[in-house]
């Protein structure tokens, strides 16, 4: 220290003024560039507001559990960026695919933060999930591990057995219900979510499970109880409204209807996880290794808790589940009313494959089913609204200034049906996508799949069950909606559930 200050009193009297002014200099600088950004912030102008009314603001407007429909008939009046109160807070809606883009990629540094209502903040653990954890070191960690050990490329190629097992099954299941029950519609959706459970459950804990005994709750569960506690009880759970969202200022009042569903539905859920892993670290013990995400969590992520775990677990599971099958069960609804199309997809496929069975490696072959792929994502969104962010920092999108603590509502649905992108998009029309300005093979084309760093890392996934399960679906039936199915469009739930189960009649082909 006392050579510092030597050193210090040492320096000619021009370089300590020249050193200081610098430090000045600096500190104006900066000083005037956060002023100047605050400043051209400042210049821009608000959002327009939708009106509503005092205290409540548009609570009354959204009623029904498809804020997404009305958030797209509102951008046709007030333009794709718009302003809305909900009780206590303003959110800011996007809906068309610029200011998305703008909102995921230019601006996500100031709105990467996740704003979830109670229900979610209790079934996701406070955010333990890749899919809505804040974009940080957490967030990272855990994306490497899902990534490496179940939705990566070489992650996929290693549960590519489990895929062609799981098609296998369902054409078989199919053939049989024709061959014993000809010309009767058959439910779809039962067939296919209990398939793409059992590839869940192994891609997430290494087998398939027919039934466990939960000793918390003193019963065993078959798989199809086991769906239900994990995956449908859950999703139904996530749409619970609770009224102190909308007013935090009141949260000290207690909604016991509320919080006892919840924390009965989370205290099953949690007691079913752990009776899964609790079977399987029996076979880890045993010495017996298997390439699923549970075996990469025990063996690598030393720094979780046994609650981290069993939620990052939880969420292979009913992400797996849920919304590929939302999207797989649509195309098959979209493609069993429209004969025209359906004829089509199957000459393209017959043309590839000839007599034998689609696999893969032909999907990059097969542009129109690449089509009926990504036309079903854009008019029947699995997730329509992207989970709410809020905005840390002053920023601006779309031209607007958007002040800190505005909450982000991303409409994937109002994109995918915004008219100044999309021609008639109201209709299904995968010839839509054939056109030159598309990759076939790019996962992208709408925004179904989000963007920017948070886009969805499940993506290659999805594409690859659902792509294989349609052209195998179609290759080997014909399609037919039974009588007064056509119009069962309603949807359900926070993904665009299929209301009613599509009813289909198979013909096989010859």
């Amino acid at each position: 220290m006392i050579h510092m200050k030597q050193d210090f009193q040492g320096m000619p009297f021009a370089t300590t003024v020249a050193l200081g002014g610098l430090s000045l200099l600096v500190y104006f600088f900066i000083r005037g560039f956060i002023s100047n950004r605050r400043g051209g912030l400042a210049k821009l102008p608000p959002p327009p507001v939708v009106p509503g009314l005092p205290l409540i603001g548009n609570l009354l407007q959204l009623k029904e559990k498809k804020p997404y429909k009305t958030f797209t008939k509102w951008a046709e009046i007030y333009g794709p960026i718009y302003s809305i109160r909900t009780g206590a807070s303003t959110v800011i809606v996007l809906n068309s695919v610029d200011v998305a883009k703008e909102a995921m990629v230019t601006r996500f540094s100031s709105i990467s933060t996740r704003k979830l209502p109670k229900a979610l903040k209790i079934l996701t653990f406070d955010k333990c999930m890749v899919a809505t954890s804040d974009y940080n070191g957490f967030h990272k960690m855990v994306k490497q591990y899902i990534l490496a050990s179940v939705l990566g490329v070489n992650a996929q190629k290693r549960h590519r057995c489990h895929r062609d097992t799981m098609i296998e099954n369902i054409s078989n299941q199919l053939h049989a219900y024709v061959k014993s029950c000809p010309l009767q519609a058959i439910n779809f959706r039962k067939l296919f979510d209990s398939e793409i459970f059992g590839l869940a459950l192994k891609e997430a804990l290494g087998k398939e499970v027919e039934s466990i005994y939960v000793e918390e709750l003193s019963t065993t569960l078959s798989k199809e109880e086991i769906f239900k506690v994990l995956v449908l009880e859950p999703m139904k759970g996530a749409i619970e409204v609770d009224w102190r969202d909308f007013f935090p200022y009141l949260r000290w009042i207690p909604n016991k209807t509320m919080d006892m569903k919840m924390q009965r539905m989370t205290f099953c859920r949690q007691a079913v996880m752990k009776a899964l892993i609790k079977e399987q670290k029996k076979r880890i013990a045993m010495g017996e290794e298997i390439n699923c995400h549970l075996d990469q969590l025990l063996s690598q992520a030393k720094t979780l808790t046994e609650e981290q775990i069993v939620m990052l677990l939880w969420e292979v599971i009913i992400e797996t589940s849920d919304t590929t099958s939302i999207t797989t069960e649509w195309a098959m609804y979209e493609i069993a009313k429209d004969p025209n199309r359906q004829d089509r997809l199957c000459r393209e496929i017959q043309n590839v494959c000839g007599s034998d069975r689609i696999k893969e490696e032909n999907l990059s072959k097969l542009p129109y089913l690449s089509a009926v792929f990504h036309e079903t994502l854009r008019k029947h969104s699995p997730v329509p609204i992207i989970p709410l962010r809020y905005a840390h920092e002053d920023t601006q999108l779309g031209g607007y200034s958007i002040p800190t603590g505005s909450e982000i509502a991303i409409n994937i649905y109002g994109c995918n049906m915004d008219k100044k992108q999309w021609e008639r998009p109201e209709e299904w029309k995968p010839e839509r996508f054939l056109e030159e300005k598309y990759d076939s093979m790019d996962l992208y084309k709408t925004m179904a799949f989000g963007g920017g760093k948070r886009v969805c890392a499940g993506s290659l996934q999805a594409m690859l069950i659902s792509c294989t399960a349609i052209g195998r679906l179609v290759q080997e039936f014909e399609w037919k909606l039974k009588d007064g199915e056509e119009e069962n469009v309603d949807c359900s739930g926070l993904t665009s559930h299929k209301l009613h189960p599509i009813q289909a009649i198979l013909k096989p082909r010859d």
